[in-house]
């Protein structure tokens, strides 16, 4: 009897045992099925351009338009990365380690920038300092005819810097926060200076996050569509986007490879950057270093502060105003009339794309939280491709996909929904992934102890403990659908318009006062994401 109990135990034992891998194996076939359906577009820019014969590629890769357009994308990419150093490392020093006043006041100020799509940033600065801006008008009186052009690289880069370097400050401000102070006062008792300090010890332990907000920087800048296209300066996107329009799908498809091959490269630098930092120590002290006074540097430390809130919030959203309050009441001109329909299409298409990556970022956001194979996080991993790819390179893929392949769904609601969770998925997955994280596995034990199956053991326990971290991200992906431009505009049906598809029609017609409403609208739906930053500083 007792060799027959332990027999009967050991099968038990292994029926549960096949019965708890039963869901992780259909968890795994799920997320694999949905990395590769968002995945299989993409490959479409290879093999469009592998049709191509070889003279033709070769005629194309060489072509003094395609040096000169990637000479262009590296200058505007470096220039703004730089750039976006320079401001960000020195706000995120003055808010986290100085006596600056106001120090709550600067920190929401610095990163506030990044609710202003850049776009619209590029609007607001063109009004500004255009040749017919509000600078020409107020200097037109004293004599002044001509003031410099704010078209080109340098206005581009002085437009994504501006907007794009709160990623650098911020994680440059986390790195500081985090850092212990006792080493650095370590250091000074060594007879070392401030400015040694700092170089010494301070400046490689917030190294890799200057380095991921300068990664994050400059993958941005390589997938802007709408800052370079009006300041009028050829890169990567502006010329696929030009080559789409004209239907040289041949030309189009070998930029779209080398603008895909230079993200794919900066995606991978940050994934061996994020490697490194695993495994590496970092020092967490519960003391923060010793304020640094800044003296006489009091000064220009909040001129400098005040200089950046106002080129990047006060100088859009005063251009915003003013074009409303030229509108007029009636809020037409130019043949041109912002409808109601615009703003509720641009909901329901940026609900329906929250409400899909929810559902598909469950699986495998829980898949990598919970797997124990080295699989369990690859489809995670796989998600960031799609965040990684700039929209006009995927607007071009499903265009072609929509032509060849699914006629039927060429230019409809749900091939542009397609393409948004392709894009924004990994934000419902990220922060899907880390509510997981912060639930104790013990939990779903004590629930299958009770005879509960995995997936009701899921929905009674888990789900509602990671439900705020799934709304957060349904709120990112609603926010950043609203805003998407270039592959908005490549993929809508025909009249189909929505917020920022009318924004770019009455720019581009050159009646930024029909834009007023729109813009200030998003501005505002934008400025929800910083809710999120808020409450961390609040328990920071």
């Amino acid at each position: 009897m007792g060799t027959k109990d332990r027999y009967e135990r050991l099968r038990e034992q292994a029926t549960t045992s096949e019965r708890d891998s039963s869901p992780h194996t259909l968890l795994a076939v799920v997320s694999l099925a949905i990395s590769l359906l968002l995945l299989a577009p993409l490959i479409w820019v290879f093999l469009r351009a592998g049709e191509i014969e070889f003279a033709r590629a070769v005629e194309l890769l060489t072509s003094d338009t395609t040096v000169s357009v990637t000479l262009n994308t590296l200058a505007l990419v470096t220039g703004v990365t730089v750039a976006s150093i320079l401001i960000g490392v020195p706000l995120a020093i003055l808010t986290a380690q100085t006596d600056l006043p106001f120090k709550r006041f600067w920190t929401i100020t610095s990163a506030l920038p990044l609710v202003v799509p850049s776009y619209i940033g590029a609007f607001a600065f063109v009004s500004a300092f255009g040749p017919r801006g509000v600078l020409a008008d107020l200097l037109s009186p004293l004599g002044i005819e001509q003031i410099p052009t704010i078209y080109g690289l340098h206005g581009a880069i002085l437009v994504l810097t501006l907007f794009t370097y709160p990623y650098v400050f911020l994680t440059t401000r986390a790195s500081l926060l985090s850092f212990d102070g006792t080493v650095v006062e370590a250091a000074r008792t060594l007879n070392h200076t401030r400015w040694e300090a700092f170089r010494r010890v301070t400046l490689p332990q917030i190294a890799p996050g200057i380095a991921a907000g300068a990664l994050l920087v400059a993958l941005y800048t390589l997938s802007d569509f709408g800052t370079p296209a009006i300041m009028q300066y050829d890169v990567f996107t502006r010329m696929i986007y030009n080559e789409f329009g004209a239907r040289r799908l041949d030309y189009a498809s070998v930029l779209s490879m080398l603008l895909l091959v230079m993200a794919l490269g900066i995606l991978a630098v940050e994934s061996r950057l994020n490697a490194g930092r695993d495994g590496a120590y970092v020092s967490s002290g519960s003391r923060r270093p010793g304020l640094i006074r800044l003296g006489y540097w009091k000064g220009p430390a909040l001129l400098f502060c005040g200089a950046i809130a106002s080129l990047c919030l006060v100088l859009p959203v005063g251009i915003l105003l003013q074009w409303l309050l030229r509108s007029g009441t009636g809020y037409s001109g130019g043949g041109f009339t912002f409808d109601a329909a615009y703003a509720w299409n641009s909901v329901g298409l940026a609900a329906a794309a929250a409400a899909i990556c929810v559902v598909a970022a469950l699986p495998i956001a829980y898949l990598s939280a919970r797997g124990s194979s080295g699989f369990s996080s690859l489809p995670e991993r796989a998600t960031y491709v799609g965040y990684a790819v700039p929209g006009v390179v995927l607007g071009l893929a499903l265009v072609y996909l929509g032509l060849r392949y699914v006629p039927f769904l060429y230019q409809s609601v749900i091939l542009l929904v397609f393409a948004y969770v392709i894009r924004f998925l990994p934000q419902a997955v990220g922060t899907t992934e880390s509510s997981i994280l912060q639930v104790d596995p013990s939990y779903i034990e004590a629930a299958r102890s009770l005879g509960y199956h995995p997936l009701s053991a899921f929905r009674k326990v888990v789900l509602p403990l990671v439900a705020p971290g799934i709304a957060a991200g349904a709120a990112l992906v609603f926010l950043t659908t609203m805003k998407e431009l270039p592959a908005t505009l490549m993929l809508r049906p025909t009249g189909f318009e929505t917020f920022v598809t009318y924004i770019w029609l009455v720019q581009g017609a050159g009646y930024y006062g029909q834009a007023a409403v729109p813009a200030l609208v998003l501005v505002g739906l934008s400025g929800l994401s910083m809710l999120v930053i808020l409450r961390r500083e609040d328990t920071s």
